[in-house]
């Protein structure tokens, strides 16, 4: 088993110089504590490393904070520490006692929970970063860093770096997802992997956030999310095939998104474009997880399959999401889809401009592809230049305001 590096690493370096503390969250298994304990050991750091998942450290976290922190003490890593919210009150006064750059080093994989506990202790005195699943750039190296940009420039720069991938090998990534443990060959068995996987989340978080649960439910629940992935959220449609009602269903949404599972894209809109859909599309973080739970049996089955479209949205959309994520930057990602049926995949936000992407599962878009975007004209703020996110072999354009990226360079 192979470690891989992560592009997370600098900025949360950067940031252990500045701010006393630090925190990760994201979903489990995706490489928080493996990152953050081989930092420590290239930096020869004597900090000490807990983890909450302890039941004995947990209850005396709880319990008796002000103990906890008498026998350890900073520079510290907490990991897990969304177990202990009782601790930041602490966190808080150390910090303002102390002022000491990188002294907490905190991973957490319940998201919600952490930040209410954020707000009223920690605020303005932590550093906020999201770890996901192993992005495309960081399993396949050598585009450079940054997150993904409609930039022609740096597009070609990028291509110079980075070996083309034909359809069938994107399929292959899509299929196989981004969990470290099964991309560094830790784990062979992929569907053992992601049955373990979900049993962890059932027996663990999901009955820490909702008390009890109906694990078989919940399980045809998120496989019911999973098969509508890249589509308008649609709870009446998952409760109906999980047998919940959609109370339960809106519930369980937010589980999943407090987990760090899914994501949303809200839609565009603003006073000058009133016509738009207001309902978020729903994406997975990890295409992997979502082959796995609507049982395509390869990459090839799922290339030729009926969610071929949708999965390769998702996977698109995961990637610049996480591209921007590993810089330490928040995404300011939308979709666009009005009354008259228009819709644009993705717009990206950035440098006061609009930047709209369409992505097809096509080698040779055509021009009408871009046509939709003019509906940004309409915008307050500038349109910037599109692109066709699609399975093209080569960086190449539309025309000198539409580019057409493959999706191997995303």
């Amino acid at each position: 088993m192979s470690y891989i590096k992560r592009t997370m690493e600098e900025v949360f370096l950067g940031l252990s110089r500045e701010y006393p503390a630090i925190l990760i969250t994201g979903p489990r298994q995706v490489g928080k504590t493996t990152m953050l304990k081989k930092l420590a050991v290239e930096r020869s750091e004597k900090r000490e490393y807990i983890s909450l998942d302890d039941l004995n450290e947990r209850s005396l976290a709880k319990t008796d904070p002000a103990m906890f922190f008498q026998l350890h003490k900073p520079p510290l890593f907490i990991d897990e520490v969304q177990y202990a919210p009782e601790l930041f009150p602490y966190i808080k006064l150390h910090i303002e006692k102390y002022h000491q750059p990188g002294d907490f080093w905190l991973t957490g994989s319940q998201l919600f929970k952490l930040m209410t506990g954020l707000r009223e202790s920690l605020a303005g005195r932590v550093a906020l970063l999201h770890l996901a699943t192993l992005s495309q750039q960081e399993i396949y190296p050598g585009g450079g860093p940054g997150p993904f940009r409609v930039d022609f420039d740096w597009l070609a720069e990028r291509q110079s770096r980075v070996r083309p991938a034909p359809v069938s090998a994107i399929y292959e990534r899509i299929f196989a997802g981004g969990m470290p443990a099964l991309i560094s060959g830790q784990y062979t068995n992929r569907a053992t992997f992601y049955q373990s996987y979900l049993g962890t989340y059932l027996d663990r978080d999901v009955k820490e956030l909702s008390g009890t649960i109906d694990s078989l439910k919940f399980l045809n629940f998120i496989t019911a999310a999973a098969a509508l992935t890249g589509q308008l959220v649609n709870c009446r449609a998952m409760a109906d095939d999980s047998g919940i009602d959609q109370s339960t269903a809106k519930s369980w949404l937010k589980i999943l998104e407090t987990l760090g599972i899914i994501f949303y894209l809200h839609p565009y809109s603003n006073n000058t474009l009133k016509r738009t859909i207001k309902t978020p599309k729903l994406y997975f973080f990890d295409s992997g997880l979502v082959a796995y739970l609507t049982k395509w049996s390869s990459a090839e089955t799922l290339q030729f399959g009926a969610m071929n479209g949708a999965i390769l949205e998702n996977y698109v959309v995961s990637e610049i999401v996480k591209g921007w994520q590993n810089a330490g930057l928040e995404p300011h990602l939308y979709y666009y889809r009005d009354k008259d049926n228009k819709e644009i995949d993705i717009i990206l936000e950035s440098d006061g401009k609009l930047f709209p992407l369409e992505i097809k599962k096509t080698a040779t878009p055509g021009s009408q592809l871009a046509r939709v975007f003019k509906v940004l004209d309409k915008s307050a703020m500038e349109r910037g230049a599109g692109a066709v996110l699609c399975m093209a072999e080569k960086l190449g354009a539309l025309d000198r305001n539409n580019l057409v990226v493959p999706v191997w360079l995303v």
